[in-house]
């Protein structure tokens, strides 16, 4: 079941949904926007290197940029990050979205990677990508995603906060 503005206000208001910051303005019908965070991350030398993804991570090939904008050329691919962490309890996930307004000038904000694992207590990576014909510039505090809940019909048996390898770093 997909939640609604007020099904996510009262998880809210009885402390099962966290997300810090967070304003009024955020909430939409059924998803809570997210802002972008100042830190970006970019491939350090991008060409004709070959990466064996079995033995690379993207931490290996990307360094962190701490900005209050960042200039996408087209087809360029960055990390972001949101302002706001989520906590989940373990019946409850989320779903990353982008937002229309971005998405129709080219601006994707996750690749693959759209799911809040239940359970979790992070920040969201952002795989932000530049599909556009035009050079993009992403400014902090954007709100660039969107994040909708969804109820499980039991809880997760491994929350992320506690069994995901990358969640505390997040």
């Amino acid at each position: 079941m997909i939640l609604s503005n007020e099904d996510i206000r009262k998880l809210i208001s009885k402390g099962r949904i966290r997300i810090e910051p967070l304003s009024p303005e955020q909430m939409g019908p059924a998803s809570v926007d997210l802002t972008l965070a100042g830190r970006f991350w970019k491939f350090r030398k991008p060409g004709s290197k070959k990466i064996d993804l079995s033995k690379v991570a993207y931490s290996d090939v990307t360094e962190e940029i701490r900005a209050d904008s960042m200039e996408l050329a087209p087809g360029e691919l960055c990390l972001g990050i949101t302002e706001e962490k989520i906590t989940l309890p373990p019946d409850i996930m989320g779903r990353l979205e982008g937002r229309s307004r971005y998405a129709r000038m080219g601006l994707a904000v996750h690749v693959t990677s759209s799911l809040v694992q239940p359970g979790s207590d992070n920040h969201q990576v952002l795989e932000i990508v530049n599909l556009s014909p035009f050079r993009l510039v992403i400014h902090k505090g954007m709100r660039i995603s969107q994040v909708v809940f969804e109820k499980l019909e039991s809880p997760t048996s491994a929350p992320y906060a506690k069994f995901g390898k990358i969640a505390r770093e997040q």
